[in-house]
């Protein structure tokens, strides 16, 4: 999976700088930060994830490459304990990009791609970018449940700082915040193929919980 990463990584970012040491570089602090001992679910596995279902939808995005560099950077900055890392990892998005010859629009909008993130709620609406974004970002919501039963514990182990009393009823308000939602998904082909799922995992989550 790294190796795929890696190539991955650098196919897109040299399409954009000849200078391979910064590619190098930027690839060096992205594995760094997905690394970092606290992260149980927001790592690289999430980042592969994202990146192999956006194939599947290529055809449906309209700049599918600053889709890709928002799910690259959208977690880069990942502390359990703050309430800014989307922010955080928006900044950093706007100061990598920058090294290349991306265009400052289009870093604005990976900028807010990422920011829709903290919500989970639309930014953009130009187009369908910012619905898939936030779609391929939730999709874990709705897999088989012994994959979303993985996906919970990995986030409690995030939180392991938090006694079940205090970590308990933020978890509720977050998952029942969802199941209050019209559509837990933007676009239409995700909400076909994880909807029903996804909230039925809510719910039985709510009810362990």
């Amino acid at each position: 999976m790294i190796n795929w990463l890696q190539k991955e990584w650098s196919n897109l970012a040299s399409k954009y700088t000849k200078d391979d040491h910064l590619v190098g570089a930027l690839w060096f602090d992205i594995e760094k930060n997905y690394s970092e001992s606290v992260r149980h679910y927001h790592n690289l596995k999430h980042i592969y994830n994202m990146l192999i279902q956006s194939e599947k939808i290529k055809n449906l995005i309209e700049d599918f490459e600053m889709l890709q560099f928002s799910i690259w950077y959208h977690d880069i900055v990942y502390r359990p304990t703050r309430k800014d890392n989307e922010e955080k990892s928006a900044l950093s998005a706007k100061n990598s990009l920058r090294k290349f010859s991306f265009d400052e629009k289009r870093i604005e909008c990976v900028n807010d791609l990422i920011i829709s993130t903290k919500k989970h709620e639309l930014i953009l609406y130009e187009n369908n970018d910012n619905a898939y974004m936030l779609d391929l970002d939730l999709s874990i919501l709705g897999t088989d449940w012994d994959v979303y039963k993985k996906y919970v514990e990995n986030i409690r182990k995030e939180y392991k700082i938090y006694p079940n009393f205090m970590y308990n009823p933020g978890r509720k308000k977050v998952l029942q915040q969802f199941l209050n939602r019209e559509a837990l998904y933007f676009s239409e082909e995700f909400s076909i193929k994880y909807e029903n799922q996804a909230r039925e995992n809510i719910e039985r989550e709510l009810e362990r919980l």
